[in-house]
């Protein structure tokens, strides 16, 4: 068994960064990952906690060695389960391929956390056991060299394609906000018009109120007069 183990630091907060998993593929850089289809989600009753199932379609070349032992298929299917905990703000995602697992097993489990000291700042974990099944030791671990290199090969493509995702939505996050700040601004100023407006108009009834009484208040304390005898 071969172990890989990467951790990474993202600048962009714990909600970008979980946003943004979602829309990680495809991108023009990871493109060994052909199709993502979503099989299953679920939310608990709390109503804090995502769990989501995907299945991942990845085709990429094979050595010709490794091939007289698979075949000629070039395609892998994998297997995802994510959870997204919004108490804890903690995104995992546990993964296993399908395909070719009588002859190796790739357990990978990823992990976003947000950074203790930096909120905008969102720490990646990642380790994989590699496994291969072979009745010769010399092949096994020639298997398992192969894989751990091809494994970091596609993780620093992960990251490099990942990274563009988050750019993007990051744009999109900031856009987003300055129109909610920018219709804020406007609602606020709107209110204060109508306020200005309703104070205006009141303290024009006033005085228009005042004027009326002040020039019938003879005639109105002498009806009152009459009425009294």
């Amino acid at each position: 068994m071969r172990l890989f183990q990467n951790t990474q630091e993202f600048p962009y907060s714990w909600e970008q960064v979980t946003a943004a998993n979602w829309r990680k593929y495809p991108n023009e850089v990871s493109t060994h990952v052909v199709a993502v289809d979503v099989l299953r989600r679920e939310l608990d009753e709390s109503r804090t906690k995502l769990t989501s199932e995907r299945l991942i379609t990845c085709k990429q070349s094979v050595p010709k060695w490794l091939t007289m032992l698979i075949g000629s298929s070039n395609v892998s299917y994998i297997r995802e389960i994510s959870v997204v905990d919004l108490s804890t703000k903690t995104l995992t995602l546990k993964s296993c391929n399908l395909t070719f697992s009588h002859l190796l097993k790739v357990y990978e489990t990823v992990q976003y956390t947000p950074d203790q000291f930096d909120a905008n700042k969102t720490l990646f974990r990642q380790e994989a056991q590699i496994t291969a099944y072979a009745t010769i030791n010399t092949l096994c671990n020639k298997i398992e060299e192969w894989s751990v290199k091809r494994f970091g090969e596609n993780a620093s493509k992960g990251r490099e394609g990942f990274d563009s995702v988050l750019q993007l939505l990051s744009k999109n996050w900031g856009e987003r906000e300055k129109l909610v700040d920018e219709l804020s601004h406007k609602v606020a100023d709107t209110v204060d018009e109508i306020c200005s407006s309703t104070d205006s108009l009141l303290k024009e009834t006033e005085l228009k109120s005042t004027s009326l009484i002040s020039r019938y208040s003879r005639e109105i304390q002498r009806a009152f007069n009459l009425n009294k005898n």
